[in-house]
């Protein structure tokens, strides 16, 4: 069953068409990866789908309800989570209060951020299972500014992953990261994808065909090619567009 439908949806900047009527389904459960070359619209479709967009044609369907108009907050309350290829946490801030201010965020609690935390033992409790669930307990108390590049990645996982999310888009969660951080960031988006289905925008082929279910190629803003990894790897036209002389096809 489809969590996510894009039907036939469409943006252009000025005389730039950037995505043209392009179908995609994230199913309940999954990890769906989105890839393609720079410039194939991948982001541009995500902050579509984010609402961060509107498009100027097709629909966005959530779990059976057209969300093709709504503000990303609406889209949030539904259950439509978000990443960014730049880390995006709140600075001078312990990991516990950036988990801490994402749970009231979700309780409906946001307008009473000056209230003790010692005062919510629920809402603590919940932040310290988060960082334990992303490795990050013996970082609870350390301001976000010290952490590693990797770990900040995390930190951002955790306040997505705070909101509940049905569906979480993931906007190249690998970006800039050394291959020991890489690692720890894959085996977080496994165990996320253990709480909500994924769309993962990730140029990182390898993590791609270690993570995905399935696998989407956009090229000029259109979609080539759907399918599970092993389809991809051997679909000739994906080959050819993007994947080019990438060597575990062989």
């Amino acid at each position: 069953m489809s969590l996510l439908d894009v039907r036939g949806i469409t943006k252009r900047f000025g005389g730039l068409l950037a995505v043209y009527r392009l179908d995609l389904d994230v199913r309940e459960g999954e990890v769906h990866a989105l890839i393609g070359p720079n410039g194939a619209g991948k982001s541009t479709l995500v902050s579509l789908i984010s609402g961060l967009l509107q498009p100027d044609g097709g629909e966005i369907w959530l779990d059976g309800r057209n969300i093709t108009r709504l503000p990303p907050w609406k889209r949030f309350h539904l259950g439509l989570g978000r990443t960014f290829q730049i880390v995006n946490i709140f600075p001078g801030r312990t990991v516990q209060e950036n988990l801490v201010i994402a749970l009231l965020g979700r309780h409906k609690q946001g307008g009473d951020l000056w209230r003790p935390v010692a005062s919510r033992g629920h809402i603590l409790r919940e932040a310290e299972e988060l960082a334990s669930f992303f490795g990050l307990e013996e970082r609870f108390g350390e301001k976000v500014d010290v952490l590693s590049h990797g770990e900040r990645r995390l930190v951002e996982l955790a306040l997505a992953l705070a909101g509940r999310p049905r569906l979480l888009l993931l906007d190249e969660p690998l970006a800039g990261l050394g291959a020991e951080e890489a690692e720890r960031v894959k085996a977080a988006v496994r165990r996320i994808a253990r709480e909500a289905s994924v769309l993962l925008v990730e140029h990182d082929m390898d993590a791609v065909f270690q993570l995905a279910h399935r696998i989407s190629v956009m090229v000029y803003g259109s979609l080539l090619a759907t399918g599970s990894p092993e389809e991809v790897r051997s679909n000739p036209q994906v080959q050819q567009a993007y994947l080019g002389e990438y060597e575990p096809l062989a």
